[in-house]
């Protein structure tokens, strides 16, 4: 039989354009000999609907837009899907989390996904009921059990996860001859390895195939990096990679497979016009919030981590095109001040929409130096992008001549720098309004954890795509698109000045960040043990950090929560971004510090 595993981006409660996919997918997939074709968790509505679910219409919609796929799908095709249904018991979570599958008109199967997460960005307990049981599909002589994304997760080695039932065994000993595991798993760096290694664990354990099929694209902060894949065990006790879908892209791929004597022998056919991607091998080390170790002499492991901060790219690119493409945006702009988080930013928006829809702000000031003007023009010279230099100082003045009664006479501080940072963001979302262009932002996750950034000033706008990337990274990543270049025998894209001088807000005389924060290569390793790891002070000193600068530290990151509650989406590439995968009280005590 072939199976085919669309790899698809859907847009949250497009019923009908998930509808028009669903039916263009499945009738190639049968014009290519598939018997069935398989589609992502909750692929029809999209991932996470979050409170559109207490909305009593959108369950209608998707039983609607499920009866449309029963009449409009080709015959003699299994097609399976997920979906939201309604909870069929007298008790408990009025819907359901379900995995169904249309056969000739009628739908002939359906499983309710059974371990609902609650951490991290996940809140489905809120809104779904727990399956209460496991059955397996048969069909043309197979019998196939569906676990539903977080059903295979019970594997996982995460101590926050504790769950009594396991779906995968009870399919198991139901005589489950492939897992197919249907997800809307969301990207973080080296989220791959840890999917790779449970399926070893599965596959082993229960000598079947395991078909892992993920969503692919951008929903709000979360990014889907698709890479869907079949593993299957081999008598040696090994696992190998038969299929592997391509990363942040959509994709129709196929597998086939016979029985002969009691044994699986798949195949695999790759996506149309499209070589499979190769499997990646497991990684022992995860020294940062994206699993990177810096600087590394291990000429492997360089290898690796570059191949991950391409993929880090791609996520980002994908975010930013997928946030503005559904949220009805085609062009964007930022303000570029000559250094590097602006810089990647500016080169991000241009990877995901093109030079001709990004427009660059130089805002100086008095305080601005003249290389970094030289720098933000050339970079834009550089992503071939319109740049325009908007003088603050005028604004800045009149600011000033206005407040000059209230403010007493009181020096220079912190008042005036962030307003220079306000007056840039106003004249920013002057544009956006004007000529409907998309805001990004171009802070770190550095700043936002300290709080080094200003509501509604550089804070001002409606995406975030760098705010899960620590400073150390957006020098990694800047670093690796260069060298890059280079090695393709091109022009740098980051001016050598942009990668080598050091941060500023350039808001007062001769100021640098480190005026105010730890340098970046220590910040930043204290914040990963923090904000990532969930370590305590005590934990953290007992690393060799000094407990001073521990505690101010963690201090700033918990005094800076109001600020963050305010800011725009961050893009996750990280296993805890800031947003919804880290929720904290703005109003408490600081007892941690």
């Amino acid at each position: 039989m072939r199976i085919a595993l669309a790899q698809i981006d859907t847009t949250i409660a497009d019923f009908g354009g998930t509808c028009e996919k669903v039916i263009h997918f499945t009738k190639e997939a049968k014009t290519k000999g598939a018997q069935m074709i398989l589609f992502p968790e909750l692929a029809l509505g999209g991932y996470p609907p979050m409170d559109l679910l207490d909305q009593e219409s959108f369950a209608d919609f998707s039983e609607k837009a499920l009866r449309r796929l029963q009449q409009e799908v080709p015959p003699d095709i299994a097609v399976a899907i997920g979906y939201v249904a309604r909870n069929r018991h007298t008790q408990g979570k009025a819907l359901v989390n379900a995995y169904g599958v249309i056969l000739n008109g009628a739908l002939v199967f359906e499983q309710e996904k059974t371990l609902l997460p609650t951490y991290d960005v996940f809140d489905e307990a809120r809104y779904f009921e727990s399956a209460r049981k496991r059955a397996v599909f048969s069909y043309q002589g197979l019998r196939i059990g569906f676990a539903i994304c977080e059903d295979m997760w019970r594997e996982s080695d995460n101590p926050s996860i504790h769950y009594e039932i396991d779906p995968i065994r009870e399919l198991l000993d139901q005589g489950a001859q492939i897992i197919c595991v249907p997800s809307a798993s969301p990207y973080y760096a080296y989220k791959m390895e840890q999917r790779v290694a449970l399926t070893e664990k599965i596959c082993r354990r229960g000598n079947v195939p395991l078909i892992y099929l993920n969503l692919v694209g951008a929903n709000d902060s979360i990014i889907f990096d698709g890479r869907s894949f079949v593993a299957e065990p081999h008598p040696n006790g090994k696992v190998s990679l038969s299929l592997v879908g391509p990363a942040f892209e959509e994709a129709l791929l196929y597998w086939d497979w016979e029985e002969k004597k009691g044994h699986l022998f798949p195949g695999s056919t790759a996506p149309t016009d499209r070589p499979p991607s190769p499997p990646r091998e497991m990684l022992s080390t995860a020294q940062s919030s994206l699993g990177l170790s810096g600087s590394s002499h291990h000429q492997e492991l360089k290898q690796q981590e570059d191949s991950e901060l391409d993929l880090i790219e791609k996520a980002l690119v994908t975010g930013i095109r997928g946030y503005m493409k559904k949220c009805g945006f085609s062009r964007a702009h930022l303000g570029l001040s000559g250094g590097i988080d602006s810089a990647l930013v500016a080169y991000l928006a241009v990877q995901a929409i093109g030079k001709e829809n990004v427009v660059a702000f130089g805002l100086p000031s008095r305080f601005s130096s003249r290389g970094s003007r030289d720098d933000a023009q050339e970079l834009a010279k550089n992503l071939g992008i319109r740049f325009e230099m908007l003088s603050i100082e005028p604004a800045f003045t009149a600011y000033l001549q206005t407040l000059e009664p209230v403010f007493e006479g009181r020096p220079f501080d912190l008042a005036e720098e962030n307003l220079q940072a306000r007056i840039r963001g106003t004249l920013l979302m002057a544009y956006s309004n004007k000529f409907n262009s998309m805001l990004l932002t171009t802070g770190n996750k550095s700043e936002l954890a300290m709080g080094y950034c200003t509501l509604y000033g550089d804070m001002a706008g409606a995406l975030a795509p760098i705010g899960d990337l620590l400073k150390i990274e957006v020098y990694a990543l800047c670093r690796r698109i260069n060298a890059r270049y280079e090695q393709g025998g091109h022009k740098p894209v980051f001016p050598e000045a942009i990668l080598t001088k050091a941060p500023s807000a350039e808001l007062r005389p001769n100021q640098v960040d480190q005026d105010s924060l730890p340098p970046y290569e220590i910040l930043d390793e204290i914040l990963k043990l923090y904000v990532l790891e969930n370590l305590s002070k005590v934990e953290i000193v007992q690393r060799g950090w000094d407990e001073a600068l521990v505690s101010r530290v963690i201090t700033a990151v918990a005094r800076a929560e109001y600020k963050r509650r305010q800011a725009p989406p961050v893009l996750k590439v990280s296993r805890r971004a800031f947003g919804m995968g880290r929720r904290m009280p703005i109003a408490r005590i600081i007892y941690e510090g």
